[in-house]
């Protein structure tokens, strides 16, 4: 089992015990944790390998591709300009983004967008990985395409698709590509999450591995029921459906350079819990979302089973945060965040004030729990402090 680093205030020593045994039987593997409590760090560790080709091993400057987690952190970037009353949840998207009314999208909402429900969970014509590092053409692209059923009737996880969906809405309102505009919200309390890497920090990124379960999952999602599924995550061609190949997918420089925020983003186990605890509690003169803002966000919008028919148990999200169910626990009731290919996992608990960051680069699918038993060591510390 892989030796651990780091620091665990006293009291949150089962929730290291649940990270160092997520290290058990896979020898390869890298991986960070961070949780905050009332904007105090509790718990900051790290172990493993963070390049399995060369044993370099994870530090506490390691940073990873933390894939749909970017969909949390774009969702805050709406919500904070919802905040500042630049963006309406219920405003149509084309009051922003007027080409967007193409095909019959003219009325679907700000809310609908984020919230998987847009029909755009894939396009219509495959697209090759060129194309995918191109903002402009994946953006119109998107905006002339008509809807894969009738938006706002249903929904569908828009796997790639949502991370330019929210992004032009940034882009558009604050004339900022995303990666920007979070490195000005996010940068007085964090500078290790990205949305396009610097070359500068290309040495301090994981290689990620594709566990058997991965493997597997990629194969089961191009057999899936609807081939819409699998172009969710594909889109025909410009990504492989693990996700990484050894070099490939998001193992490719140019890929994290580029700005591809459905699944793109890079950061540090540190930084994400950083800007997840300042969303819920100020963090050095900071704090991201106010309450009545939170309460917007935090309107259920989809949830049960999806138009395209995937096994269940299924997510639920409000105007883009992933709330908690039976398919990802959180802590409660109050807790919003999201999760990320593989087995990463990163949230904010508005009642415990409590930012959490998990952050792997061996990925798993399936049964994978090694987050889950974190998270609910951090309950149980946390119900017993409050009793």
């Amino acid at each position: 089992m892989a030796v651990t680093h780091g620091t665990t205030e006293p009291g949150f020593e089962p929730v290291a015990e649940a990270f160092t045994d997520a290290f058990r039987d896979r020898p390869t593997m890298g991986a960070a944790l961070s949780v905050r409590v009332g904007g105090r760090r509790v718990v900051d560790l790290w172990g493993g390998v963070a390049d399995e080709r060369s044993a370099r091993p994870w530090d506490a400057e390691t940073a990873t591709v933390v894939f749909s987690c970017t969909k949390g952190l774009m969702s805050v970037l709406v919500a904070r300009l919802v905040q500042e009353g630049r963006i309406d949840y219920a405003a149509p998207v084309v009051r922003y983004w007027p080409e967007f009314a193409a095909a019959g999208k003219s009325g679907v909402t700000v809310a609908e967008l984020l919230s998987h429900r847009a029909g755009l969970s894939a396009l219509r014509q495959p697209i090759a990985f060129e194309q995918l590092l191109d903002w402009d053409y994946m953006t119109a692209a998107l905006a002339r395409q008509s809807p894969l059923w009738e938006p706002g009737s249903g929904y569908a996880y828009h796997a790639i698709t949502h991370g330019w969906l929210a992004g032009e809405l940034v882009r558009r309102v604050t004339g900022q590509l995303p990666g920007a505009y979070l490195a000005e919200l996010a940068g007085p309390i964090t500078g290790d999450a990205w949305i396009g890497l610097p070359d500068a920090e290309a040495e301090r990124v994981a290689h990620l591995q594709a566990s058997p379960s991965q493997l597997e999952a990629g194969e089961q999602l191009l057999e899936a029921p609807s081939e819409w599924t699998g172009l969710a995550m594909t889109l025909g061609g410009a990504l492989p459906a693990a996700l990484v190949t050894p070099d490939g997918g998001f193992n490719d420089a140019r890929l994290r350079a580029a700005q591809v925020p459905g699944a793109g983003g890079i950061a540090t186990a540190d930084a994400l819990s950083a800007i997840w605890s300042a969303t819920v509690v100020e963090a050095d003169g900071t704090r991201l979302l106010d309450d009545a803002t939170l309460r917007e966000a935090l309107v259920p919008m989809s949830s049960g089973e999806p138009v395209f028919p995937t096994p269940g148990p299924w997510p639920r999200w409000g105007r883009g945060l992933q709330l908690d169910s039976e398919a990802r626990r959180y802590l409660g009731p109050s807790s919003f965040g999201h999760d990320g290919a593989g087995g990463q996992v990163a949230f904010a608990d508005l009642d415990a004030r409590v930012g959490f960051a998990f952050v792997t680069n061996w990925l798993e699918a399936g049964a994978d729990d090694r987050a889950t038993r974190i998270v609910d060591a951090l309950r149980r510390v946390l119900d017993e402090s409050r009793s």
